[in-house]
């Protein structure tokens, strides 16, 4: 593997980039001189911005930037390097061990003793294990570097939190369609080539993107690139150019945060933004058979025996997507995505077996009283092993209205049906059995 050093031109600090090649790429091209340069991150970089602020006071932070890929984490980090008068030392954690980030200290030491501060930028800081992440820690507290990482991972996950709590995390924000569009106004006029695209077509690039204005430019060079004889609309485009596939990492932040916006869009009864983020979790590459398993979940945690078919839709659809796979299967899961969020819902039996758990590891060992115990022995039965047992189906109503607790235990209520759907049936027979039981026992 190739050393960092090699990588980055040495562990002195990275030179003030000069004006790009004509014939470099258009993203490095556009890449911003200064800060006001920057689009789509006013709120960190604008006079009230936390950026901003540190820029007006001469003096950084260290901080985290954490967003999404082709907001500018590096572009900015070497801009506020420039706006302090900094040395700017990068960094990458895909290619940089202990030996690198030692030498990379050192060189910092050594700027130091000749008046020079030092930003080390680290890309893709969440690559670096914890102890590596603890290396950070004495160098940032006593002024050797000020830091500045960039992840597109949760901090909260991905960091440490020693080292969370000496940098502040700033958000990055998704490029929003203003700030992408006017990436496309400065494209066509530092190249001077209008893009052959109509003003639908244009729309439709700027959402291609989904976000990232990296990918725009690299999109826009292809366009460029080639002989078009008439603009394109959205149809010639599409055909032309791919889109750019959703940010999604099955077993990161990404993944995490749809599957609460389904869950929560089906408690709140909202089918249409639920079929949206199941949309979102299938065509991003999600496994169908997970979001089955949290349908089914959600079916018995949120719906329960307010629609005891809410189960049964979920586990049929399951069976469904088994016997047909994708994508004919998946009809089935948007049905019982659709019938889960239109359902009446009702958390009372998932909170009846959080307090029945509950009750069971309080209680211990309790016996259940002698009458309902079986007595397959004669001894059993001499020590009045299911003596006095009442059988419900021979009583009036078949019902007994019989103690089922353990002695020590007074009865407890760990289920409350809600007052509607099917559970409004059953809150109607349990309080029927209550009268009944007050009138038998007394």
């Amino acid at each position: 593997m190739e050393r960092m050093s090699d990588l980055f031109g040495g562990l002195a600090a990275a030179p003030r980039p000069e004006e790009p090649s004509a014939d470099a790429p258009l993203a490095d091209r556009l890449r911003p001189r200064t800060l006001d340069d920057v689009v789509g991150q006013a709120h960190l970089t604008g006079p009230d911005g936390a950026i901003g602020r540190m820029v007006a006071a001469g003096r950084l932070s260290s901080m985290i930037l954490w967003g999404p890929p082709g907001t500018g984490k590096t572009t900015l980090a070497r801009l506020l390097a420039d706006a302090v008068g900094m040395r700017f030392a990068p960094i990458s954690a895909v290619f940089s061990g202990v030996a690198d980030l030692k030498a990379a200290f050192a060189a910092a030491r050594d700027a130091a003793r000749a008046g020079q501060r030092t930003l080390l930028f680290v890309d893709e800081i969440h690559r670096f294990n914890r102890a590596q992440q603890d290396g950070f820690l004495p160098f940032v507290e006593d002024g050797t570097v000020t830091l500045i990482g960039a992840t597109t991972e949760n901090p909260s996950f991905a960091l440490n939190a020693a080292l969370l709590s000496r940098a502040q995390v700033l958000i990055l924000r998704r490029l929003d369609e203003a700030a992408l569009a006017e990436l496309l106004t400065r494209a066509e006029a530092l190249t001077g080539q209008p893009l052959p695209l109509t003003a639908d077509a244009r729309e439709a690039l700027i959402a291609s993107a989904d976000g990232d204005g990296r990918f725009l430019l690299n999109q826009v060079e292809t366009l460029q690139g080639i002989t078009i004889e008439a603009p394109l609309d959205p149809a010639g485009l599409a055909a032309l150019l791919h889109r750019r596939m959703p940010v999604y990492d099955k077993d990161r932040e990404g993944h995490y945060n749809l599957i609460s916006a389904l869950h929560k869009s089906l408690r709140g009864s909202d089918p249409q933004a639920a079929l949206y983020y199941l949309a979102r979790m299938l065509v991003a590459g999600e496994e169908p058979l997970y979001v089955l398993r949290r349908l089914v979940r959600f079916a018995s945690e949120d719906i329960g025996l307010a629609d005891p078919q809410a189960l049964v839709q979920c586990l049929a659809a399951r069976e469904a997507y088994d016997f047909l796979g994708s994508p004919e299967g998946e009809v089935a899961i948007v049905q019982a995505c659709l019938y889960c969020a239109t359902a009446p819902k009702s958390n009372a039996a998932y909170k009846a077996q959080k307090a029945a758990w509950s009750a069971a590891k309080e209680t211990g060992s309790l016996m259940p009283p002698a009458n309902i115990l079986n007595a397959p022995t004669r001894l059993m039965k001499e020590i009045g092993y299911g003596k006095g047992y009442a059988y419900d189906h021979d009583t009036e109503g078949g019902f007994s209205g019989a103690n089922y607790w353990p002695e020590e235990m007074a009865p407890q209520t760990f289920y409350t049906p809600a007052d509607r759907g099917f559970e409004k049936r059953i809150a109607e027979r349990l309080a029927w059995w209550e009268e009944r039981r007050r009138e038998i026992n007394g």
